[in-house]
């Protein structure tokens, strides 16, 4: 059968309406629908301090909006609701043309690319998801936007990237949230049109990649992960994780665990079936935070071994790994690769300064696999300060500054700032 999992997921949500025990908690379409304007003015600077290849500077600028509608749900025992997601950015500075000779500077990493390579002057995309609920079990399709260990959309950017596809989630077991579905294509952060789905370096596209997994609460201060996620034709990926957290000296001591286990899956695993490097990696880290009256410290260490670099569904227009070493540059995720990180942070607040916070973190990894048979090294420095308005005129406004430096063996260096202002309306 095509689609098993989703079909399990949506056998599972028809099940769960004939139990006469399920009574629906609706608020109602209307009365229960909520509503949010997000503004995000959007700057970023990206200088590549190395490599012959032209231009070495990319820099853009713009404003984004996105309007987030979610309805309540009818009365009944089956809850119906329908969502809209609107997306639209402004260009405010996008200088040069792609593949214009002489250029200084590149567009295309914030907005699409018009014929001519320059970037076009707005672009917009509109979204809707069909849901429906029973009790503590809801079911969508249409957009989704998953923040999953084997699936994890990206924000890095003006405006969000986005999924398509089916998703059955479910709270109705205490201590256990459970999640299963499919999704055929992805959208962008700088594009109107959705894409079917590969991973970087990948040479086809497909249009199945499945997930399941879930949650359990252990006790409240340890919860365990199990999830599942198969890109058809490329890899399936296991991960199991876990989070626990202790009070210790007055503060609060978190230990992150995670382990990913992913193996070639149907062509992908025959070399000359023309997609792309074979999948093969087991990637392992462990992640120390600390915090004690403001300050958090933190320290971790990741270890990735097999034939390939750690696969995750990436179209090559931004996408997120759900790594410790997923950074503002590089995500740290090579064949072999070995990488230590150390963070630090504080909050102002307990200076005085509620509303400011500051964090630098510096990653290094080693013994990167390269086809010359090199171990290769990298090492990555971010510095991020963010400020929140308290009060008065411009209260909640947002302002955050970003600036990282990569240096690396085995990708082109680069130095990138970004100026980031957020504010969000209440519309319902």
């Amino acid at each position: 059968m095509k689609y098993p999992l989703l079909a399990g997921a949506v056998a599972t949500g028809i099940l769960s309406i004939t139990l006469p025990t399920q009574a629906s908690a609706a608020d109602g379409f209307v009365e229960g629908a909520s509503a949010t304007l997000g503004l995000r003015n959007f700057y970023i600077n990206q200088d590549n301090r190395s490599g012959t290849a032209s231009p070495s500077k990319a820099e853009e600028w713009g404003q984004g909006f996105v309007l987030d509608f979610r309805s309540g749900y009818t009365q009944g025992p089956v809850g119906l609701g329908l969502d809209a997601f609107g997306q639209a950015g402004i260009r405010l500075d996008s200088g040069g043309r792609q593949g214009k000779a002489g250029r200084s500077r590149d567009p295309g990493i914030v907005f699409p690319v018009e014929d001519d390579g320059s970037a076009v002057p707005e672009f917009s995309r509109i979204d809707f998801t069909a849901k429906a609920k029973v009790s503590r079990t809801e079911l969508k399709y249409g957009t989704l936007h998953p923040k999953l260990p084997v699936l994890t959309l990206n924000d890095g950017r003006l405006l969000p990237q986005t999924f398509r596809g089916g998703q059955l989630s479910s709270n109705d077991i205490d201590r256990l949230s459970l999640t299963a579905g499919q999704i055929s294509k992805a959208k962008g952060r700088a594009s109107t049109d959705y894409e079917e789905l590969r991973i970087a370096g990948g040479t086809e596209r497909v249009d199945q990649f499945r997930f399941a997994g879930g949650d359990y609460r252990v006790t409240d201060n340890l919860t365990a992960s199990y999830y599942f996620g198969e890109l058809e034709d490329y890899y399936r990926q296991h991960y199991v994780g876990a989070v626990h957290h202790i009070n210790l000296g007055g503060g609060k001591l978190s230990t992150d665990l995670r382990h990913f286990d992913s193996n070639a899956h149907g062509a992908n695993d025959d070399r000359d079936a023309g997609y792309g490097a074979k999948v093969d990696n087991r990637a392992s880290s462990i992640l120390f935070s600390y915090g004690h009256s403001g300050h958090n410290l933190g320290l971790g260490y990741q270890r990735l071994s097999g034939d390939s670099n750690f696969p995750f569904i990436n179209n090559g227009d931004g996408a997120t790994a759900y790594l410790i070493t997923d950074s503002q540059i590089g995500k740290f995720e090579r064949a072999g690769e070995k990488t230590w990180l150390a963070r630090y942070g504080y909050d102002f607040a307990n200076a005085g300064l509620p509303g400011l916070k500051t964090t630098a973190t510096y990653l290094r990894g080693k013994d990167i696999d390269t086809a010359a048979g090199v171990r290769d090294t990298e090492r990555e420095r971010d510095l991020r300060v963010d400020y929140t308005v308290q009060d008065g005129l411009f209260k909640d406004v947002g302002f955050s500054l970003r600036h990282a430096s990569l240096r690396s063996e085995v990708q082109r260096d680069r130095d990138e700032l970004r100026a980031i202002v957020n504010y969000t309306f209440t519309l319902l």
